[in-house]
């Protein structure tokens, strides 16, 4: 499916061009999405971003440049219906609101014209502002899955936290 466009407070969430590779591969490579991002290998990740099979990308797009990305990917199986989202967010954007707008404008969208009931994401334990920041929005914790993301930073597996968010209780 192509990623339509989208317009929150203060953001466009629009399909990733080839000309936003380097900034974007410039962000998922600083430190403070690296750390929480594997960025790959550059090809791999940039055919992602140019094309990914199993999911919906988006560029976050603040002031005419890109600020981080958004995903979203969907269970189609009528009996557990849902989509799932993720995000990373370039340093010099963090703090400023901007991820609760982006998963704002995404849940709505998933909600209203893709019929889903239910959102979920899935951060590692350890990201403690990417938590606070979902939970702001809406998001339940579900639970903790153990040794469920291999970090890429020390090579060990470590624990996820399993969140929800249900159509009515986002803030």
């Amino acid at each position: 499916m192509d990623a339509p466009t989208l317009h929150g407070k203060s953001l466009t969430l629009r399909p990733i061009h080839a000309q936003d590779v380097a900034q974007l591969w410039k962000l998922i490579r600083s430190p403070e999405v690296a750390r929480w991002w594997n960025p790959g290998a550059r090809d791999e990740r940039i055919a992602e971003w140019l094309g990914g099979e199993d999911l919906i990308q988006w560029a976050i797009v603040v002031d005419g440049a890109p600020a981080g990305v958004i995903q979203a990917y969907e269970e189609h199986e009528s009996e557990f219906r849902h989509a799932g989202i993720d995000l990373f967010i370039g340093p010099d954007h963090q703090g400023h609101g901007l991820g609760r707008a982006t998963i704002r404008t995404m849940a709505r969208w998933l909600f209203d014209e893709r019929g889903h009931h239910r959102l979920i994401i899935d951060p590692a334990l350890a990201n403690e502002r990417a938590i606070r920041c979902f939970e702001s929005v809406g998001f339940r914790r579900v639970g903790v899955m153990r040794r469920y993301w291999l970090d890429h930073t020390t090579n060990e597996w470590v624990d996820g936290l399993l969140l929800d968010l249900l159509r009515d209780e986002l803030v």
